[in-house]
């Protein structure tokens, strides 16, 4: 059985392999396929946009898929960037970072509680067939430390562990990042109910 996981990141495919070690099927990403268009994420929510990359990429590649969809969500910020997270203010984080510290100065602020929140779906023939979410709690960094991890890790301070996600490395981030709360949460799901990656 091959598993597709919708995501041609490779920061991020590095995260979730190790995360479904164990379940039963091969695991490819989008980068094995060709001439797939990226979908309209027009979801509202983290989970909306989860089920619907799943669906769309689970009918383009004929093939049981599994999407997330996660972002950061700032407390000061009302939330922003929130579901438009990987697209707020461009691609280039260390833009993103310098509008998130500019956004907080304005408002009188060093720092913010925040949270990154991931959802994920598995899909196969138009459906849904499993659904998780991972969240975890911080607050955002002074200043970006770290070099491992991607996206917003370093900004994200973890209060428990005294550093950045983007300071950890891949098996201390999976053990308390949304993302590997998440998958292994998916994990689970698929050890106990192997049938749902059947492709019938």
């Amino acid at each position: 059985m091959t598993l597709v996981i919708a995501t041609t990141n490779p920061g991020k495919l590095r995260e979730i392999a190790p995360l479904l070690d164990g379940v039963p099927a091969t695991l490819a990403s989008l980068s094995e396929f060709h001439g797939i268009p990226e979908p309209v994420e027009t979801g509202l929510t983290f989970a909306e946009n989860a089920r619907l990359k799943a669906i769309y990429y689970a009918d383009a590649t004929g093939l049981p898929c599994v999407a997330d969809d996660s972002g950061l969500e700032v407390a000061a910020l009302d939330r922003a960037p929130g579901v438009q997270s990987a697209r707020w203010y461009g691609a280039d984080y260390a833009v993103k970072f310098r509008k998130i510290f500019e956004l907080l100065r304005a408002r009188g602020l060093n720092g913010s509680p925040a949270r990154f929140v991931c959802a994920v779906a598995l899909a196969n023939h138009g459906r849904v067939l499993a659904e998780t979410e991972g969240i975890v709690n911080g607050e955002i960094a002074p200043r970006p430390k770290g070099t491992n991890g991607f996206g917003y890790d370093p900004i994200f301070f973890y209060p428990p562990l005294g550093c950045t996600l983007g300071e950890l490395d891949l098996e201390q981030k999976a053990s308390v990042s949304h993302r590997g709360q998440a998958f292994i949460a998916l994990r689970q799901q698929l050890l106990a109910h192997p049938t749902l990656l059947e492709n019938r």
